[in-house]
């Protein structure tokens, strides 16, 4: 009896440890790691070399879908992950480590990246990835990057019903312009990836990466491979049937 005993005050204390996790305001895979990584990272003065660099340290991390905590009757977790990823929030963790000077600092750029005025919040949260755009851009994140000549594609999206109608005009490159004009191309531009399903804006989203052959590839989090990778441009748009994507070039904070 008393080893049964044992067990069940165990397996309480267990559960009561897994309340207290998801009820924390915020929770980390493993905090020591993305501190080191943007240690690590600060020695290079260019964002684009930072992006490349830390990106590269997450290469084989496991594709995990729907990481983030919330709904429109769950209170919203600030979550940051660095051991699984969806195309999204493996943007979004790259981007704000290159970004920060240090992890209180990454936290803070986490927030803005992934939420309107960086509330924390269900409803404040890039849930469509032409907002996240849109906002991105607003709060200087970074820019609109245009190759070439562009088409406007209109999306009206529904989903999740509790956010109500958005209809966006997204400004699109076409797939054949990006490839004529891949040579304008950085290491750390962010692509997405326009959906042809009319009540979807875009399916996907991936880092630019040159190599110094001239080479471009794209590095993300990639649900068919199952982990992030590293994927020739051409290889990616051919066997997606890619037909128009946004770009969108990282900036430094101001001095």
């Amino acid at each position: 009896m008393a080893a049964l005993h044992d067990s069940s005050l165990n397996r309480r204390i267990f559960l009561a440890g897994l309340m207290s996790l998801a009820a924390a305001p915020r929770l980390y895979a493993d905090e020591a790691r993305i501190g080191k990584l943007i240690a690590e990272s600060r020695s290079f003065p260019s964002l684009a070399k930072r992006i490349d660099v830390i990106s590269a340290a997450l290469l084989g991390k496991r594709y995990h879908a729907n990481t983030l905590i919330g709904g429109p009757r769950v209170k919203e977790q600030f979550v940051v992950r660095d051991d699984a990823f969806d195309c999204v929030t493996y943007v979004e963790v790259v981007l704000a480590a290159a970004r920060a000077r240090d992890l209180p600092s990454f936290e803070a750029e986490l927030r803005a990246i992934r939420y309107r005025n960086g509330a924390v919040d269900w409803r404040e949260r890039n849930h469509d990835f032409e907002a996240w755009y849109e906002r991105n851009i607003a709060n200087e994140i970074g820019h609109a990057l245009v190759v070439g000549s562009t088409v406007e594609v209109k999306k009206s999206i529904r989903s999740p019903a509790e956010l109500g109608q958005r209809k966006y005009s997204i400004v699109a490159t076409p797939r054949t312009v990006l490839l004529a004009h891949k040579d304008q191309l950085a290491d750390g531009d962010v692509m997405g990836f326009v959906s042809l399903r009319p009540a979807l804006d875009y399916y996907h989203c991936s880092f630019v990466i040159r190599r110094e052959n001239g080479e471009i590839l794209l590095r993300h989090a990639s649900l068919s491979h199952g982990r992030v990778v590293n994927e020739r441009l051409e290889t990616f748009v051919t066997a997606n049937r890619v037909r128009y994507v946004t770009l969108f070039r990282p900036q430094d904070k101001a001095a």
